[in-house]
């Protein structure tokens, strides 16, 4: 989810002009999807640890 968050943080940027194109409204609105995708998954892994206590989401497989 770090990822995710620092992705809110990053403003588009066009080449020809450095003016930025990402406005407040849109950062918020990235803001609030992560704040709900944190939660739904939170909400998920609490579900499995209910049958498999400890249980911890993987890494995704890296492909090679």
């Amino acid at each position: 989810m770090h990822l995710a968050y620092s992705a809110i943080n990053q403003a588009n940027h066009h080449p020809q002009t450095g003016n930025q194109t990402q406005p407040d409204n849109e950062r918020l609105l990235r803001y609030q999807a992560y704040q709900q995708t944190c939660e739904k998954y939170r909400r998920e892994i609490a579900a499995i640890q209910k049958y498999l206590p400890g249980w911890l989401p993987g890494s995704p497989a890296r492909e090679l």
